[in-house]
């Protein structure tokens, strides 16, 4: 990288700033997702890298402008994951995985005592549903939970009750907000991922509508959706368990 961004090196990679690859980095990030999903090794193996460079590209800008270099980086991290985890490499014990979320949390909390509120350390930079998700996390570890699913159904059900009834744009923007928010509570209650239950039912839709495509004996702007309806569920036949 150091090479590539010298002077006689490429001239796009001289181009680049930290704001113009961050676009890279997100689909950098979600192409790791998806070769995971698909269990790809070889593509994974192949992502990760790709994945790496990120990391080592801002980096080099760092470096380049005297802040620090990836060796710094990687320093770092062996740091606090030595310090976080006294449980082995010091004398504290820790059972259960959640015993080591706890201390971790609480560790982390000794280190950066100056933040100004709980939810501060959630980046608002994030796709919105990994930041709701760790908002209601972190706001369920101080005991500001729901006791069980039941009465987050309940919530899911006025939320949706209160988009039937709002009168214009705006509101229905608000009130389908609270829905997602309250569906992402639900899915931390339930102990389910809700990027990975969202991209399970993404895969579920493209192997359905591909089933469309493949066996509709018309192009689509002839087909009725009374058609497409029947193909879909047909698809649904044929593999139940993804129902």
């Amino acid at each position: 990288m150091a090479r590539l961004r010298a002077p006689d090196g490429c001239p796009w990679d001289r181009e680049q700033t930290l704001d113009s690859i961050q676009p890279y980095t997100l689909e950098e990030t979600y192409e790791v997702f998806d070769a995971i999903d698909r269990r790809d090794m070889s593509d994974l193996r192949e992502e990760l890298g790709d994945y790496l460079l990120q990391a080592v590209f801002y980096a080099q800008i760092a470096n380049e402008a005297g802040h620090f270099s990836i060796a710094d980086s990687l320093a770092a991290i062996n740091e606090k994951l030595i310090r976080r985890h006294p449980h082995v490499f010091g004398d504290t014990t820790a059972r259960t995985a959640e015993d080591v979320k706890l201390r971790w949390d609480e560790i982390k909390r000794r280190e950066k005592p100056n933040r100004a509120g709980l939810l501060d350390n959630v980046s608002r930079a994030q796709p919105a549903l990994a930041e709701a998700q760790q908002l209601t996390h972190k706001a369920a570890k101080v005991g500001f939970d729901w006791p069980d699913a039941a009465p987050v159904i309940d919530k899911l059900r006025e939320e949706i009750a209160e988009l039937e009834a709002a009168a214009n744009p705006e509101e229905r923007a608000d009130e389908l907000g609270d829905i997602l928010f309250a569906a992402v509570n639900l899915a931390r209650i339930l102990d389910i991922d809700a990027e990975q239950a969202l991209r399970r039912s993404n895969r579920k839709f493209r192997a359905r509508f591909a089933y469309i495509e493949r066996n509709l004996a018309k192009p689509f702007a002839e087909a009725t959706l009374e058609e497409m309806d029947h193909l879909w569920n047909e698809a649904k036949k044929t593999s139940p368990s993804a129902s």
